[in-house]
């Protein structure tokens, strides 16, 4: 946990792109890295980065690094990714 998140401005519907996430490719975990698989590891680095992990996810990345909501979000909700089993 980094004590960082990001927060709505205002509601958001499910299905709406917010953004392509700007990355670059490294070889190591870092503070803000998404792992895609077991050889391709990016550092994220626009604001993307501050969604946080939840089992109750209600954005997704996906291969093209967008990141695009998959439920109803209201204005001040947090955005939050399930970043998986392997997540500790």
């Amino acid at each position: 946990m980094h004590g960082k998140g990001l927060f709505t401005k205002k509601d958001i519907p499910a299905g709406a792109v917010l953004g392509v996430c700007e990355v670059k490719k490294t070889e190591e975990m870092g503070d803000y890295s998404l792992w895609v698989s077991d050889d391709e590891i990016y550092e994220v680095l626009c604001h993307l980065k501050y969604i946080n992990h939840s089992k109750q996810a209600n954005v997704v990345y996906y291969d093209n690094m967008s990141v695009v909501t998959i439920a109803d979000i209201k204005k001040d909700e947090e955005l939050l990714h399930d970043y998986g089993e392997e997540w500790s």
